[in-house]
């Protein structure tokens, strides 16, 4: 048991978790496995594994002498993934995705890790599938858009001390990252939102159809995008490229 508590500890401290939350953490689960009786192995799992699943890497943003950044962006689904990585490099975490699917994050000056991403789909019985084969590796789900599911895992839990960062760029001016073909997207959506307007007001198309054809629209642009997604191998990961754009 001293062995996977030596072991769990160090990969906490490794992670950049402070040491008063080590001494807390690892106590509370030394108190649990005691009532259970049950081996930390068995309970945890590998202690490297679940350092990387505990939540709360870096210190809270309430903790004395913490003042975390706060950031909130978006990205069309050509261009999130790339994005995503690009942002987890400097540092940002992703807390949430809000209702019009922008990526909520926060990043704690002093104390900040790099974070990795991937997107999934996550729809139907493919959901507890995806789920269950992420989270032993350190993977948790931190937003849902769409038929996505947004994963985040801190770097250090593969990489070691790489994944922490001793200074941090800047937070970006820019909130919108269009990729071209999301571009192109856009403006097909616009003209069909424009002529469907156009012929509605005409009296060439009713109200029903009106509905109809922007909703087809929108069906068809969320299954050719899901398409592409399931149909690439490894297409899920995210891409590690150059400086956002």
């Amino acid at each position: 048991m001293t062995a996977y508590f030596d072991e769990l500890t160090t990969a906490l401290r490794t992670a950049g978790v402070p040491e008063e939350q080590i001494s807390a953490t690892v106590a509370d689960l030394r108190g649990h496995v005691a009532e259970t009786g049950t081996a930390p192995e068995e309970e945890f799992g590998p202690a490297a594994r679940f350092a990387a699943s505990l939540g709360g890497l870096a210190p809270e943003p309430e903790d004395p002498g913490t003042a975390a950044e706060h950031w909130t962006w978006t990205a069309d689904l050509f261009n999130d993934r790339r994005m995503l990585a690009v942002h987890g490099d400097q540092g940002w975490e992703v807390e949430s995705l809000d209702t019009v699917g922008r990526f909520v994050c926060r990043r704690v000056p002093g104390a900040a890790l790099r974070w990795e991403y991937r997107r999934e789909v996550i729809t139907g019985r493919r959901r507890a599938r995806v789920l269950g084969e992420l989270s032993p590796e350190g993977w948790e789900l931190c937003g849902e858009w769409l038929v996505y599911g947004y994963f985040k895992r801190p770097r250090a839990a593969t990489a070691g001390p790489a994944g922490a960062l001793d200074t941090l760029p800047e937070t970006p001016r820019r909130r919108l990252f269009l990729s071209r073909p999301g571009k192109l997207v856009l403006a097909v959506w616009a003209a069909l939102v424009l002529a469907s307007t156009g012929a509605f007001f005409i009296g060439a198309l009713g109200m029903p159809g009106f509905a109809l054809t922007l909703g087809l629209g929108s069906m068809a642009s969320g299954l050719y995008t899901a398409h592409l997604e399931s149909a690439r191998p490894g297409s899920s990961a995210a891409p590690r490229t150059g400086p956002a754009s």
